[in-house]
């Protein structure tokens, strides 16, 4: 398995482009993208938790019941949530896109990304439709990703390449998200394809599974929003056997590829968190369980006194324990070991749930790095956890401030 450029275009058969058609104001950065398929897709998803969801989603989310699906259209600048005539909007998109492509509006995925509670005008989607169309390229992975970004300063792309029964396979997916991004669901769009063959059911199964340790363990802000999904389009064309059976080597093999696309994509988010000058990665062991491991690696990660602390290049260990204290996991407080740690070196902060002596200076200069891990030894099992966030700054709020206006 390696890793391998392209993004959703990597996998073989599928096509993307990006343009700006005018729902942004500034007219150098792109706001509609499109995603194609040369042959008719099986699909999953995953949605946002929240009880307020985008128009875009509700209407995706009745089109995915059947897991086929031909083509994904994301506009950006406009969430298309709250709206009275949200809905309407949303399909109309799909039925006007789907006379283009000659297929059926129910083998559209439609999602939207940006302000709440503005109406969006289809009308400059609709008159851009051709031109995103006559774009399309195999090559056009990067163009969709600018297409779908908001507040993100950077695109977000991770595709690899394997083998399953002789056939050389791929999995590639890119994202946006930088602001708003919590577990549960965390938010996001992500689109992410593959070539290879297999069913709805274990494609669903594989991504129910996948974001419970990946999309699931990311958190920039404590936000969840309104309109977030992760979609996987699988159109076969690897010609692998398709896999059907969920404990086989070969979906064994499909998870791992999806995993390391997933945690890829996760890292990518993190460190582009609104305002963020760096990546905090939170890795919980010794647990006596995958749930604790997991809650408490999320409460440290969320935690936005230690966020801050990061960003001032503080080794204030304490809280870390704070935040593991609240999460509500079943730990012993006393047995705990803490280290932060980046490619300057590692230190030792805590033992056994106590301070130890440390040099303040080689402190600041581990966390000055602008990836950080944050280490904690629970002692009292074999399960573990990642969690992904980043450091909270000034320009979080400077950002979220004005966003609307």
């Amino acid at each position: 398995m390696k890793l391998v450029s392209k993004g959703v275009c990597a996998s073989k058969g599928f096509k993307a482009s990006g343009i700006h058609c005018g729902i942004r104001k500034d007219n150098s950065k792109y706001d509609l993208s499109l995603i194609l398929s040369d042959t008719m897709c099986t699909a999953s998803a995953v949605y946002t938790t929240n009880l307020v969801k985008g128009a875009p989603l509700l209407v995706s989310k009745e089109h995915l019941k059947d897991g086929r699906i031909k083509a994904v259209i994301c506009n950006s600048g406009n969430a298309n949530t709250c709206n009275a005539d949200g809905i309407e909007v949303a399909k109309k998109t799909c039925f006007e896109l789907s006379k283009l492509l000659d297929c059926d509006e129910s083998e559209i995925v439609v999602a939207s990304t940006g302000v709440i509670g503005q109406k969006l005008d289809v009308e400059p989607i609709i008159n851009a439709m051709p031109s995103l169309i006559s774009k399309l390229s195999y090559e056009g992975s990067r163009d969709a990703n600018f297409g779908i970004m908001t507040t993100d300063t950077k695109p977000k792309d991770v595709a690899v390449e394997f083998t399953l029964n002789g056939k050389l396979c791929h999995i590639g997916g890119i994202a946006k998200g930088s602001g708003m991004i919590h577990p549960d669901m965390a938010t996001m769009l992500v689109f992410i394809t593959t070539d290879v063959s297999i069913s709805k059911e274990a494609l669903d199964k594989a991504l129910s599974s996948d974001i419970q340790s990946t999309f699931n363990m990311l958190s920039i802000d404590g936000d969840t929003s309104t309109n977030d999904m992760v979609t996987v389009l699988s159109n076969g064309m690897a010609g692998n056997n398709e896999i059907n059976d969920t404990k086989s080597e070969e979906f064994s093999t499909f998870m791992k590829a999806l995993n390391t696309v997933t945690v890829g994509l996760c890292k990518k988010i993190a460190a582009d968190g609104e305002g963020a000058t760096k990546m905090l990665e939170c890795r919980v062991t010794g647990a006596k369980d995958d749930i604790t491991a997991k809650t408490a690696a999320k409460s440290v990660i969320c935690s936005s006194l230690l966020k801050a602390a990061m960003f001032g290049a503080d080794a204030n260990w304490g809280r870390v324990l704070c935040a593991l204290g609240y999460s509500k996991a079943d730990i012993d407080i006393s047995k705990i070991d803490v280290s932060f740690e980046s490619k300057k070196g590692v230190i030792d902060v805590c033992k056994d749930g106590s301070g130890v002596d440390f040099d303040e200076g080689k402190a600041k200069e581990i966390l000055l790095e602008n990836e950080i891990q944050i280490n904690i030894d629970l002692k009292d099992g074999d399960f573990s956890s990642y969690a992904w966030g980043c450091d909270l700054t000034y320009d979080y709020v400077r950002i979220n401030g004005d966003y609307r206006t």
